[in-house]
C-alpha cells in the first residue's frame, strides 16, 4: 500500500505505464478503428489525457519543499488529521463533503516531504505514458 498521495501517484502511473507497455500494440487499430465512429471523443479522449499529465508533470517539476522550514513536523500535524475526521464525521455526517475537502488538502500537505524521493520516477513515468498516449493519437 502506498505512503503518501504522491507514492499513490507513483504507484497508478506506473501501472497505467505497464499497461501501455503490454498493449499499445494491440490498443493502436482499435483506437483507428474509432477515430472514424466517434473522432470528437477519441480526440477528447487522448488530447485532454495528453494534456492532463502535461500540466502533472510541470506541477511536478515546479514542487521545490527542500527550502521549506517545519515542512516534517507540519506533515506530522496533517497526518494526524485523519483521525480526527474520522471520528468527527461519524457525529457530523451530513458534513461529510466539507470532512473530505480537508483529508484531501491534508493528504497533499502529508506527502510534501517525500516527494522529493519520487519526482524524477514520476516524471519519467509520465513522459513515457504520454510516450505511448502519442502513438495511440497518431
Amino acid at each position: 500500500m502506498a505512503d503518501t498521495l504522491f507514492d499513490e501517484l507513483k504507484d497508478a502511473l506506473q501501472e497505467l505505464k505497464d499497461f501501455l507497455d503490454g498493449n499499445v500494440a494491440t490498443i493502436k487499430p482499435a483506437i483507428d478503428a474509432l477515430k472514424l465512429i466517434v473522432p470528437d471523443q477519441i480526440g477528447d479522449l487522448l488530447g485532454k489525457l495528453i494534456s492532463l499529465m502535461g500540466k502533472l508533470k510541470t506541477e511536478i517539476q515546479n514542487l521545490d519543499v527542500g527550502s521549506i522550514p517545519g515542512l516534517g513536523e507540519a506533515a506530522a500535524f496533517t497526518g494526524q488529521i485523519g483521525n480526527f475526521i474520522s471520528a468527527a464525521e461519524k457525529i457530523l455526517p451530513s458534513d461529510s463533503s466539507e470532512f473530505q475537502a480537508v483529508r484531501d488538502a491534508a493528504d497533499v500537505i502529508t506527502g510534501l516531504p517525500s516527494v522529493d524521493a519520487v519526482k524524477t520516477e514520476l516524471i519519467a513515468l509520465i513522459d513515457a505514458i504520454v510516450g505511448h498516449l502519442n502513438t495511440l493519437n497518431a
